[in-house]
């Protein structure tokens, strides 16, 4: 370190010392930041016991700081581009893969240079803001300061930067054809753009005459307030209204840049020394942490994809309500319900086992697999019937909405404990109602099929194969009931975005703008269409992609030569019905009673994988983390030990209706 302190010229504009120097306090590991602020105090050991070494720093580095371009490295490091979301994360893959060519103009292509590990971010957070700040005062110490009137000159261009560019993005049509408010009053964006510019204007006459009074910079502040209260206002109405990865990445660039705004007005402003050089630091670090990670796939994903995930699980949580009873008349309702969906699925594992005859090529099985599957769930979808394992994508995002608080806090664990409790019996109602006619009415198929045909359904081996398959001591048969429950989830997500696709781009409207249909049908059953298909659109394509999954599934392991098939519980339920009929009901009561064990153990199954995949997803779309689990579990066993019945089955009573005053 002094060897590279001995070699230090001031009016060098060489990089590489400065790579040497850093290169010299950087520790051998990034997370041992004890030895990293060790560095950083024998540094200033060294620098104290030489001023003529203190001031070549000082120098050196004015030479750097003067010689290149600030304000790119305040307005684009860790604020996301204008490009869009699909054109950055081209670019991020493009340069983890290849880095771009580095020039001499610009200081974030020094910081490029200087600090060319990711895990600089690591050491340089390690060390305390007093031991930076001490560096900082030894190099300064020959001098009036930090190179302040070096900075200024980019601050304030950033500032200027910036404040154009939230004005262009709160001109983009995305968000003014969203947020009509825009255009009907005064936009905060363009507002604070006249406030800044007449900032900025004061700023650099107090350059020239330093007896003019400030600007005051509280009004500036009040119009930021206000651009912040219409992103609010816009993210809250997509909660209702749907959202676009366009629009998301478009709201995440305007924030990030009013919160960059604010952190350069606070630095140009008059304050106190100690806490401007603690805002310094502060905005410096940070600085640091986005170069560090500007590259980072990851990052561009969690930043806009949280958001619009919280959208498309907050349709889905809008449609678990109405998977939660509150009473057994609701519940009574479930089990009809979900005893409508076991008749049909009936039906599907009888074309299924039809199809699986044919002896096809894989592809055209496959085809026909996944279009059984599909159209008899979006069948059921059209008589408002229920799917047991189809319930908890939705009643998950449900919960995740009551159990959100960020800070862990104001959950009350006894209405959490009731509403668990609601959310378990209504699902083991629908399992019920669903086995209750799927298993008697693939009985029933079986028992008539000979009379209709004048053969049995399947032979004796190909039930034994189907008794095989829903062995639950088979290698498989969970992993494959656990690949259906991946399935259930992907099918929640996928209607959850399909309903916010619907509300976003007005399906109704735009419906009810075809004409020719209009004509051949009228416009009151059109007007019908298009409502229905709004609101139903994601419960129809989910259950159509849900279908594609399972059909696919096995060709797909069959293609890559991997352990992939499914196993859902009530088509599981069904083949063993059909089963006991081909065997003649001759099976030994141990193979029942495995069998019995084997589809049971599949929903259970199902249901875990589904509903603990959506109620991750929901939680971390709302970037919630509920860490209350074993006060929510105690508070279930209490209720269960204080009437199992009740537990079960729900009250006979409806709930009370708080009264009004």
């Amino acid at each position: 370190m002094l060897e590279i302190l001995e070699r230090l010229d001031g009016d060098s504009d060489d990089i590489g010392l400065m790579v040497e120097l850093v290169a010299a306090l950087r520790p051998r590991r990034a997370s041992d930041g004890a030895q990293a602020g060790a560095q950083v105090r024998t540094l200033c050991q060294l620098l104290k016991g030489n001023p003529r070494h203190a001031a070549a720093l000082y120098q050196y580095s004015c030479t750097l700081l003067r010689q290149r371009r600030h304000a790119s490295l305040y307005t684009e490091t860790g604020v996301l581009s204008n490009d869009g979301f699909f054109s950055e994360l081209k670019r991020r893959v493009a340069y983890r893969i290849l880095p771009p060519a580095l020039g001499d103009d610009y200081l974030s292509d020094a910081l490029d240079r200087v600090l060319f590990r990711r895990s600089d971010q690591r050491w340089i957070a390690a060390v305390t803001a007093e031991d930076w700040l001490a560096l900082l005062d030894v190099v300064c110490a020959a001098h009036a300061g930090p190179p302040e009137q070096l900075l200024l000159p980019g601050l304030l261009e950033a500032i200027r930067t910036l404040s154009y560019r939230i004005s262009a993005i709160g001109l983009e049509p995305r968000l003014t054809n969203f947020h009509t408010e825009i255009e009907t009053y005064e936009s905060p964006f363009l507002a604070q753009n006249v406030e800044t510019l007449r900032y900025l204007d004061n700023h650099q006459q107090r350059q020239l005459q330093p007896e003019l009074a400030p600007e005051d910079g509280s009004h500036l502040g009040v119009m930021l307030d206000q651009c912040d209260q219409v992103i609010a206002s816009i993210r809250k109405k997509a909660l209702s209204q749907g959202t676009s990865i366009a629009l998301t990445y478009l709201l995440v660039t305007l924030s990030q840049s009013i919160q960059r705004l604010r952190k350069l007005l606070e630095l140009v402003e008059p304050m106190e020394r100690q806490a401007r050089r603690m805002a310094a630091l502060a905005l410096a670090q940070e600085l640091i942490s986005a170069h560090s990670n500007k590259y980072l796939v990851r990052d561009l994903i969690r930043d806009n994809i949280n958001l619009l995930a919280r959208n498309v699980t907050e349709n889905a949580s809008h449609t678990g309500e109405h998977y939660v009873a509150d009473d057994r008349a609701q519940l009574r309702a479930m089990f009809y319900s979900s005893a409508g969906a076991g008749l049909v699925i009936g039906f599907m594992a009888l074309f299924k086992l039809l199809m699986s005859g044919l002896r096809t090529a894989p592809l055209v099985a496959a085809f026909m697999y996944a279009m059984n599957y599909s159209l008899g769930f979006m069948f059921i979808h059209l008589l408002h019937f229920t799917v047991a394992t189809k319930q908890p994508a939705m009643t998950a995002s449900h919960l995740a909405a009551e159990l959100h608080s960020n800070d862990g806090r104001n959950i009350d664990i006894d209405s959490m404990a009731e509403l668990c409790n609601r959310v378990i019996r209504t699902q083991n109602m629908a399992v019920l109602g669903n086995l209750a006619t799927a298993i008697p009415t693939a009985w029933l198929i079986a028992m008539g099929w000979p009379y209709l045909t004048g053969q049995p359904l399947i032979s004796p081996d190909k039930a034994m194969h189907l008794l095989h398959d829903i062995d639950p001591l088979n290698g498989y048969t969970l992993l494959y009931a656990a690949i259906a429950g991946v399935c259930l989830f992907l099918a929640g997500l996928i209607s959850g975005y399909y309903d916010n696709k619907a509300l976003y781009t007005r399906w109704a409207q735009r419906i009810m703008q075809l004409h020719a249909l209009k004509r051949l049908i009228g416009a009151p059953r059109l007007a019908r269409l298009g409502h229905y298909l709004e609101n139903n659109l994601g419960g129809l394509m989910g259950n159509f992609y849900f279908g594609i999954l399972l059909g696919v599934m096995p060709l797909l392991g069959f293609l890559l030569g991997l352990p992939l098939d499914i196993r859902h519980v009530t088509f599981s339920s069904a083949n063993f019905a059909t089963a006991m009929v081909a065997l003649d009901h001759q099976a030994s009561w141990q193979l029942v009673l495995t069998s019995v064990a084997g589809f049971l153990a599949i929903g259970t199954v199902n249901l875990l994988v589904s509903f603990g995949l959506a109620l991750w997803v929901a939680l971390r779309a709302r970037q919630a983390r509920f860490r209350h689990g074993w006060q929510l579990l105690g508070a279930l066993l209490k209720r269960w030990r204080q009437g199992p019945i009740r537990f079960f089955f729900g009250s006979a009573e409806p709930p009370a209706t708080p009264q009004g005053d």
